[in-house]
C-alpha cells in the first residue's frame, strides 16, 4: 500500500496539473488533495506506528475508529443493563433524580430476575407509610473517646481530590453537600479554597502522601494538620490505608493535572506526576495505627477519626481489632471500599484483580468488629457503586451505618462516563484541569443537581425501608436481602454471610 500510495499520488498530481492548464478551476481540487498528501507523507515517515507507515492515510482511520468505539457502543449498541462500569439504567436514574425529572419506570423491570446473582428484598404485608419515617435519617459517629461526634447523613460524597477533579466540580460537590445537609470527603489531595467556599461539611482524608500536612521530606507534620483539622468546617478525619480503585498502590495524579495551584496545596513540584507511597510512614503496625488515630483525634480537638481500606489479608484486619482491644483505642469509624474500583486512575491489574469486593469486605469487617465486641464503638461506612436506595439498603443490611458515593455524585454533576478521567480531556469539565473545558460547568446548576440526587436517593431508600416493614436503620438485617444463587436456589444474606455473635472472638 505504501508504494501504491506513492505511485497513485504522483500520477494524480501530474494528471491534475495537466488538466488544470486547460481548465484552471481544477486547481481547486488541491484543496482536498493537499491535506491527503500531507497526511500520507507524514505516515510514510512515521517511525512509531507500523500500520500508518504501511497504509498511508488509510491507517489513521484505525485510530479514529478506536477512539469512537466506546462512544458508538454507549449510545447505539449497549442495552439498559449491560453497560460498564455503570450501566445505562443506573446512569439514567441518577440523571433523573439530579434534575428532579420523572424517575419512575413503565412496563416492568428490565432486569432478568431469573439470572444468577439477581438480588431483591421482600416487602411486608404490613408496610409502613414512608411519610411516618424520618425523611433524612442520620447516624451519630463518635466513640466514647470522641469529644465532637458528628451527626452524619447516611449518604455522602466519597473521596475525590481537587486535582483529580476540577475546581468547579469541587465547588459544586461542596455546595451540594451544604444545600442537602450531607458530608463531602476531600480525597487525599487536601483542603482547598474550593472545598470551603460554600460551607459544606468536610471529611478530611489523610493519605500516604500527607498532602496539606507534610514536611518537605514527605513525612507527617503535626502543626499543619492541627491548623486545618480544627477548622469548624472539618467534621471528621479519615486516614486512607487503601482504596478500592488500586488497593496496595498509592494515589496517582498525572503531571498534566498537577497545576501550580494544586502543587502548592499539596506541597509538591508542579507539572510532575505525583505518586503517593503505597504505605504510611507515620506508623508501621496495627498498634502504631491506633496510636496515630488517637494522635489525630487529640490534635483535632476530639473530632471523629477513622480509616479507610479495601479489605485484603483478613488476618491483618483481625490484628487491627486485637490492637484496638489491647490499646483501648478504637477508631470512630471504618470506611470499607470495594475492590471493584472507583473514580481514581489505576493500573488495569489493580482495578480488575486485587482487593476484596464491597459486599464480602463489608460483611467481613462488620462481623470482625462484632466478634471482637467493637461494633458498638466503631461505625462503618460502605463505599463502592452505591447509586440507589436499594444499594444503601443492601449495605446497611450487611452492617454498614452509612454510605459514600463517588461515581453517583460525578454523574449528578453531569458526567457522561466518557472514561477520560485520567487523561485530562474530560468533556464535561469535571475530571480535568483544562480551563476551556471547565468553563462549561455551571456551579450553581450543579450544586442543585448534587443536592437533589442526594435527597431523592435517600427518599427512595426510606420508601424502600418502609415497604419492608422496618421503621429504623437498626431494624434492617441480612435476612431482608435475597440473592439468586442458581435457577433452583435462593439464599438470604443471613445464609450467605452468617452473623457472628457479639464477643465470639474475645
Amino acid at each position: 500500500m505504501r508504494n501504491q500510495f506513492i505511485g497513485l499520488s504522483i500520477v494524480t498530481c501530474i494528471t491534475l496539473i495537466a488538466v488544470s492548464l486547460y481548465h484552471p478551476w481544477v486547481w481547486w481540487s488541491f484543496v482536498v488533495l493537499a491535506p491527503i498528501l500531507f497526511i500520507g507523507i507524514s505516515d510514510i515517515m512515521d517511525k512509531k506506528h507500523t500500520l500508518r507507515k504501511n497504509f498511508p492515510f488509510l491507517g489513521m482511520f484505525r485510530y479514529i475508529m478506536e477512539d469512537l468505539r466506546p462512544k458508538i457502543y454507549q449510545y447505539f449498541i449497549e442495552s439498559e443493563t449491560d453497560g460498564a462500569p455503570i450501566n445505562r439504567m443506573f446512569r439514567s436514574i441518577v440523571y433523573q433524580r439530579a434534575k428532579g425529572a420523572l424517575s419512575t419506570n413503565p412496563f416492568g423491570t428490565k432486569i432478568d430476575v431469573y439470572k444468577d446473582g439477581y438480588e431483591w428484598a421482600n416487602h411486608s404485608i404490613h408496610p409502613i407509610d414512608h411519610h411516618q419515617l424520618d425523611p433524612l435519617p442520620r447516624v451519630l459517629i463518635g466513640s466514647s473517646d470522641c469529644k465532637q461526634p458528628y451527626s452524619s447523613s447516611i449518604f455522602n460524597v466519597s473521596a475525590m481530590s481537587y486535582g483529580a477533579l476540577s475546581d468547579r466540580a469541587i465547588e459544586a460537590l461542596n455546595g451540594g453537600a451544604y444545600k442537602g445537609g450531607f458530608a463531602h470527603n476531600t480525597g487525599e489531595g487536601s483542603i482547598s479554597g474550593y472545598h470551603t467556599k460554600h460551607g459544606g461539611d468536610l471529611i478530611w482524608q489523610i493519605g500516604t502522601g500527607y498532602f496539606g500536612c507534610r514536611n518537605k521530606d514527605g513525612t507527617f507534620n503535626d502543626e499543619m494538620f492541627k491548623e486545618k483539622a480544627t477548622q469548624p468546617q472539618v467534621k471528621m478525619i479519615e486516614i486512607k490505608l487503601s482504596q478500592g480503585a488500586k488497593p496496595g498502590h498509592g494515589g496517582i495524579l498525572p503531571a498534566v493535572k498537577n497545576t501550580k495551584e494544586i502543587a502548592a496545596i499539596r506541597a509538591v513540584e508542579p507539572y510532575t506526576r505525583v505518586d503517593s507511597p503505597p504505605a504510611h510512614s507515620a506508623f508501621n503496625n496495627p498498634v502504631e495505627l491506633m496510636e496515630f488515630v488517637k494522635k489525630l483525634r487529640d490534635l483535632s480537638g476530639g473530632k471523629p477519626v477513622g480509616f479507610k481500606l479495601c479489605v485484603g489479608n483478613k488476618l491483618e484486619f483481625s490484628d487491627m481489632c486485637i490492637a484496638m482491644q489491647n490499646t483501648g483505642i478504637a477508631p470512630d469509624f471504618i470506611t470499607v471500599d470495594g475492590g471493584e474500583g472507583g473514580t481514581g486512575a489505576a493500573p488495569l491489574e489493580f482495578s480488575n484483580n486485587i482487593g476484596m469486593p464491597l459486599r464480602e469486605g463489608l460483611a467481613f469487617v462488620c462481623d470482625s468488629l462484632r466478634g471482637y465486641d467493637l461494633k458498638k464503638e466503631v461505625k462503618v461506612i460502605a463505599s463502592g457503586k452505591i447509586l440507589t436506595g436499594f444499594h444503601i439498603f443492601r449495605a446497611i443490611a450487611l452492617g454498614a451505618d452509612a454510605c459514600y458515593s463517588a461515581r453517583g455524585m460525578m454523574l449528578a454533576l453531569g458526567c457522561i462516563q466518557a472514561l477520560e478521567c485520567n487523561s485530562n480531556h474530560c468533556p464535561t469539565g469535571i475530571a480535568t484541569q483544562k480551563q476551556h473545558l471547565i468553563k462549561g460547568l455551571n456551579v450553581e446548576d450543579k450544586i442543585s443537581r448534587v443536592a437533589k440526587f442526594h435527597n431523592e436517593t435517600v427518599k427512595s431508600f426510606v420508601e424502600f425501608m418502609g415497604a419492608t416493614g422496618a421503621d429504623s436503620l437498626t431494624k434492617i438485617k441480612r435476612h431482608h436481602v435475597y440473592r439468586r444463587i442458581s435457577q433452583e436456589h435462593i439464599k438470604t444474606y443471613a445464609e450467605i454471610y452468617p452473623n457472628i455473635k457479639v464477643g465470639e472472638y474475645v
